[in-house]
């Protein structure tokens, strides 16, 4: 059964992320029954993960803030300040910011996904170990139906 769950902003976790990126966690499927996960990125620009596709869930962004290109199926698409995608499951996508800066919403439905950000990704109240970088890691990503198909576009 559902039941309420309100998150403040102290109880998000913060994950360091690929090319230094910060990923809060704002739901995860332990708050929403494995309902959804919402993470928000702070992202540079060229931030890109691997090409990629889902085995378990829909994805959606919202960029809240700067501009993207987004591929999807191999067709490529502008994303300007404000605009959405939904990327269902089992079709390879990716982006590329190309703005200094965004501010990146991000769903998945079902829930699971954050198991991979947390076990990739280091959570940023713990000390961070000499010359540490998060590298993408086709194995955990597997492991959470996340499949890398290419590089990052």
């Amino acid at each position: 059964m559902s039941m309420l769950y309100l998150g403040q902003p102290e109880q998000q976790q913060q994950l360091e992320w690929l090319g230094g990126a910060t990923l809060a966690l704002l739901l995860d499927g332990k708050a929403t029954n494995g309902q959804l996960m919402i993470g928000r990125f702070d992202v540079a620009e060229g931030e890109a993960p691997p090409y990629h596709k889902h085995t378990h869930e829909d994805e959606i962004f919202l960029l809240l803030k700067g501009t993207a290109l987004v591929w999807c199926d191999d067709q490529e698409y502008e994303l300007a300040e404000g605009g959405v995608v939904f990327l269902p499951k089992l079709i390879p996508h990716g982006y590329r910011i190309t703005s200094k800066k965004a501010d990146l919403l991000m769903i998945n439905t079902p829930a699971g996904i954050e198991g991979m950000f947390r076990e990739i990704g280091r959570d940023k109240n713990t000390p961070r170990p000499p010359g540490f970088e998060v590298q993408a890691d086709p194995a955990i990503s597997e492991k959470y139906g996340s499949i890398i198909v290419g590089p990052p576009r």
